[in-house]
């Protein structure tokens, strides 16, 4: 059990560090489109990656859709160094607690997302969406280890036997 868990914490620091730059350079275009905060290469990367795969929450951000990336920006970009250095240590018991917020939180954020791509008339948005089954999946495959992985993260900090909190009591 002990390498599947030291296995699932480099894959958990993989996500981490690889959703540091992921958010700074891509994400976060979704709150100051068109704003030249971000260099051109990276809004024409954006554009590209949003015609491609169809997803135009990422262009034309719904109110909703907003309020999630301002919660990635302010609430998990700060824990992901911290997330990062945890599960690369390996057995940081004190992890813990902000895993399961995190990995609560982002679950119920994703999935809002997940529902919208599968069934949302994307006819009315101005930057074209999916339309057939297959355009959405392959938009939803871009999406779903943004809930696998936390879910995962999750599941191991509840019931690995490395991450469980034992209290141990003093003997009178």
């Amino acid at each position: 059990m002990a390498a599947v868990t030291g296995l699932l914490e480099w894959v958990f620091a993989l996500y981490f560090l690889t959703h540091i730059p992921i958010t700074l350079l891509i994400d976060l275009q979704a709150l100051v489109p068109g704003a030249g905060i971000h260099p051109q290469s990276l809004t024409e990367l954006l554009k590209w990656y949003a015609v491609t795969f169809k997803d135009p929450m990422m262009l034309e951000p719904p109110a909703w859709f907003k309020s999630f990336v301002y919660c990635e920006a302010f609430l998990q970009m700060p824990f992901f160094p911290i997330a990062a250095y945890a599960f690369l240590k390996g057995g940081c018991k004190w992890i813990r607690t902000p895993a399961i917020i995190y990995s609560s939180h982002v679950a119920t954020t994703v999935f809002p997302i997940l529902a919208h791509i599968l069934f949302h008339d994307f006819s009315t948005s101005k930057h074209q969406g999916p339309e057939t089954q297959q355009e959405r999946l392959a938009l939803l495959a871009i999406y779903v280890p943004y809930l696998l992985i936390p879910v995962l993260i999750l599941f191991t900090m509840l019931y690995s036997p490395q991450y469980k909190q034992v209290e141990k009591r003093k003997k009178n």
